[in-house]
């Protein structure tokens, strides 16, 4: 178990150190963004209007569908609560997210991170 630990963390530090530190940086962001550790603001605009839709403000994750052309944002709202929002995009409607605060990462830390609640199954017993 140990040399398969090792060998994993040889062969993450291996690819890790093929990327250039801009690719690093923008990943570690990312997962910073997706564990809800980066305030942003996202803004829906039509474009031929030049009118705001939507802000969105807060602690969220965005996941982009290309194929369904629709934006997932999950925003994280208190300790354990988190609201989903589904917008559609259009030829005229798009979207820009900023990033409100500089967030430190490290561009040589790998990181790994297991949730418990990922992994073990939560199992519900009907009587």
């Amino acid at each position: 178990m140990k040399r398969l630990f090792l060998l994993l963390a040889l062969f993450a530090s291996i690819l890790i150190s093929c990327q250039d530190d801009a690719t690093v940086a923008s990943h570690n962001l990312s997962r910073e963004a997706d564990m809800f550790r980066v305030d942003r603001r996202v803004v829906f605009y039509n474009g031929i209007t030049n009118e705001y839709i939507l802000v969105v403000e807060g602690k969220c994750s965005i996941k982009a569908d290309t194929v369904d052309k629709q934006l997932e944002l999950t925003c994280k709202t208190g300790e354990n609560s988190y609201k989903k929002h589904f917008l559609g995009l259009s030829d005229n409607v798009t979207y820009f997210a900023e990033q409100l605060e500089p967030v430190s990462v490290n561009t040589y830390h790998y990181k790994v991170i297991f949730k418990p609640s990922v992994i073990i199954p939560d199992v519900e017993f009907k009587k």
